[in-house]
């Protein structure tokens, strides 16, 4: 829903969109008709736009003069090259203060932890997980009796709605930002229902190596 949420949302606001990505069915789906869909690839479809499966997205699904690749809270990874294909940038959005609660439960870590502050950021995809650039960056206070899905349905879902809209149309005027992460201060967790993991590519310990390999939405201006 919140893919498809950033893709009216950016095209109220004058965007072209040229093509989505993302999983093909819903989460626990078992047949591809259409009522099984994904959200993102029910919406491009009826909205006559390509798409494709984002476990299969690769530099050649990103058409010619694509301006920007948008990840809408992916939690997958984009490769270099597929980056590239986009002349003025590749961002995302992450449910948290990056460089904190790096990782795809950053929401339910900060419900865990009893985080009295969290917020939402929109970044540059690099080589490093969740560790590029800051685009723009807000907080809000997490509401007593918070939980996952309501701290993301009221708070940060809308958030990263308001801060997409924003990033891309400061690019469309020629203002990029681009703030490096405190790597001093970033803390990966692993997805709760994964075992532990050790991963140093991904909270940049001496040695670490890049990994490449996002549900992904495109859009170009």
């Amino acid at each position: 829903m919140f893919a498809v949420q950033v893709a009216e949302a950016l095209s109220e606001d004058g965007n072209k969109i040229v093509g989505a990505g993302s999983p093909a069915q819903r989460k626990g789906a078992t047949d591809d008709s259409p009522l099984s869909w994904d959200r993102l690839r029910a919406w491009a479809v009826t909205s006559d736009i390509p798409w494709v499966d984002s476990q299969y997205l690769r530099a050649p699904h990103i058409p010619e003069g694509v301006d920007l690749i948008v990840a809408a809270h992916s939690h997958a990874f984009i490769g270099r090259k597929t980056r590239a294909r986009a002349a003025v940038a590749t961002i995302g959005y992450h449910p948290s203060l990056l460089p904190i609660h790096r990782g795809r439960d950053s929401i339910r870590w900060t419900i865990r932890d009893g985080d009295k502050v969290t917020g939402g950021t929109v970044y540059h995809l690099t080589e490093r997980t969740d560790g590029g650039p800051i685009a723009a960056q807000e907080h809000v206070l997490v509401p007593p009796g918070s939980t996952p899905q309501s701290l993301w349905r009221e708070h940060l879902s809308p958030l990263g709605i308001h801060l997409l809209r924003r990033v891309v149309h400061d690019l469309s005027c020629g203002k990029r930002i681009e703030v490096p992460q405190d790597e001093t201060l970033a803390t990966w967790e692993p997805a709760m229902a994964s075992p532990p993991l050790f991963k140093p590519e991904l909270i940049a310990l001496p040695g670490s190596e890049s990994v490449e390999g996002s549900k992904w939405a495109i859009y170009g201006s």
